[in-house]
Order: C-alpha cells, then structure tokens, then sequence
C-alpha cells in the first residue's frame, strides 16, 4: 500500500519592511486555506517567511534587528496561523528568525502537524555571506553576522514517513542530504531566500536557477527522498529573488514547479514508498558505500593539497 503525502510548495512573493506581521501571516493563511482546498496534508513555507530578508543590511547594534526576530513560537502574531491550522486539519512547515531565551540568534524552520502542535525546529547549519561590513555591495548578505550556526540535522516522525528539513544554503552542501539520508529521511523540507544577484561573482547571476534545482534534484535523486524547495520570491527591498519553487520526487524528476515569483501555491501527491526504489537499489548505502574512505569529508574542513603534489 502506497503512503501518499500531498504536500503543497506554497511560495511568497516579497514581503518589505513596511509589510506587517498580522498583514504577512493573512498571506500564509491564504496560502494554507487553499493547499487546504487542494488535500494537502503539508503545506511548506519559504525561509524567513514572516520578515523581509533583512541580513541585506547592516547595523552596528545588532540589537537594533532584534525586533525581526520571534521570541516565541507561535507569538501573538503567529497563533491565526496555527489556529487555521489545527481547523483545517493542514500541517505546515515555517521558516523564521529565532530569538531563544539564551540570546541566541537562529534562522529556524519549525515543523507543525496537523493538530496545530510543534514538532520539531531546526536551526539552519550552513551559513552564508560574510562576518564584516562591506558597503561596496549594493546589498548585502550578513547572515554569519546576524544568526549563530545551528548544531546539526535531525529527522522526526510525522505525516506518515522520516521528515527532515534544512534551510536555503543548506541545499548547495550534498553532505545535508547525506546525513538525513543515513537516518532514513524520506522527504527534506527547504525554504529559501535567494537573489539572483551574487555579488563575489556576477557571472554566476544567469545560473541562479540552474543551480538551484541542480542541487535539489540531486540530492534528491542521490538519497532516495522527496524534496521539497520552497522560495520567498520577487523583488524584494530592490533585491530580485529567485522563485522556481519545486516538489521534488526521489528519481531527480521535478513533479510540481512555481511559474511566477509571487504567493504561488503548487501540488505534488508524493509517494513515500517510491524512496525504497533507490534506497534499496542504486542507492543502497548498507551495500554500497565505503565510509572508511571518506574520512577526508569529516576531518579537514578546507582544501589540502597532498605534499606530493606540492613537490612535484
């Protein structure tokens, strides 16, 4: 018997600064009400899906961003979305930033089943950007100013398989999907918030959404899972985000895709069960890989070349 999950990409359009909690949260009920409409079972948010991308901007005080951050989840502004939630019988995936009681900053993803509870978070591993100031860009990227890196990637039990998530720069890093995939993850959630602009090298602008799927697809394909990429879209603040929003299934084949760059919503019924065609096939890893080889990947962290190579 089949374990079908119909899950929606619900992708956004822009949200500015001026935009409002309350105003952005209408727009994620919008989206849930119709997934809703369409028998989804999950519907799947972008990254800092409440707030506009603010690490495009920097301030001295980092305090003074604080107010973009959640304190608690849900907040006030949040609960109509849970509450619609658990109404409709609809579970959802968020993305958000994260203020802990500890003082830690996060960008967070937290999973909700369809009784509007929690379960789980996760905390985005793998950040992008720069540490430092640099007034030369016409806009920035100071994620690894603004967010702590979180400890790592889990799977949990919910809507009838192994979920995962992982968040935007995630996706580009194939040990993400490797490590998910060792813990039997069926299907990985991932929002995103991409410019199209990539500053350090323009040349790159024109393959934004090449690589973008590039990277999904394969790990979707080289882990046996569905994945799910989701995107906050348009022009956001005078920065231009890529869409492309993308229901992925375990064979690399994109089943659903978003054709614009606004609240778009796409559907996919995904077949959990398809996974075990190349987990236990191609993708066999209890018969195929061979970790004693591998150690490179967990014990140096940049490029060392071989002093052979060096001498010669």
């Amino acid at each position: 018997m089949s374990r079908i999950v119909t899950v929606g990409a619900a992708q956004t359009g822009p949200i500015q600064e001026t935009d409002s909690r309350n105003e952005v949260v209408e727009r994620l009920i919008n989206l849930l009400r119709e997934g809703s409409r369409a028998g989804c079972d999950l519907v799947v948010f972008p990254e800092l899906a409440l707030t506009t991308f603010f690490p495009r901007w920097y301030v001295d005080d980092k305090k003074e961003f604080d107010h973009y951050f959640e304190k608690e989840m849900p907040s006030p502004e949040t609960k109509p979305l849970f509450d619609e939630a658990k109404r409709l019988g609809v579970g959802f995936h968020l993305g958000y930033a994260e203020l802990t009681p500890k003082g830690e900053h996060f960008n967070t993803s937290v999973l909700v089943d369809k009784a509007g509870d929690i379960i789980a978070h996760y905390r985005k591993v793998h950040l992008p950007g720069h540490e430092e100031h640099e007034p030369w860009r016409a806009f920035q990227h100071l994620e690894r100013y603004y967010f702590d890196p979180g400890p790592g990637f889990e799977v949990h039990a919910a809507f009838g398989g192994i979920m995962g998530m992982a968040i935007c720069n995630d996706r580009r890093w194939p040990e993400t999907y490797r490590v998910l995939s060792l813990q039997g993850c069926e299907m990985v959630l991932i929002g995103y918030n991409t410019p199209v602009h990539y500053a350090p090298d323009p040349n790159q602008d024109r393959l934004q959404g090449f690589h973008n799927h590039l990277v999904l697809q394969a790990g979707a394909y080289q882990n046996g899972m569905w994945v799910v990429g989701v995107a906050k879209a348009g022009e956001e603040e005078g920065c231009d985000l890529l869409g492309e929003s993308a229901i992925i299934g375990p064979s690399g084949e994109i089943k659903a895709l978003c054709s614009t760059v606004g609240d778009e919503l796409v559907v996919a019924d995904c077949d959990l069960d398809l996974c075990a065609d190349y987990k236990e096939t191609l993708f066999n890893f209890s018969r195929y890989r061979r970790p004693e080889v591998y150690t490179r990947i967990t014990s140096q962290i940049g490029v060392e070349i071989p002093e052979t190579l060096k001498e010669s």
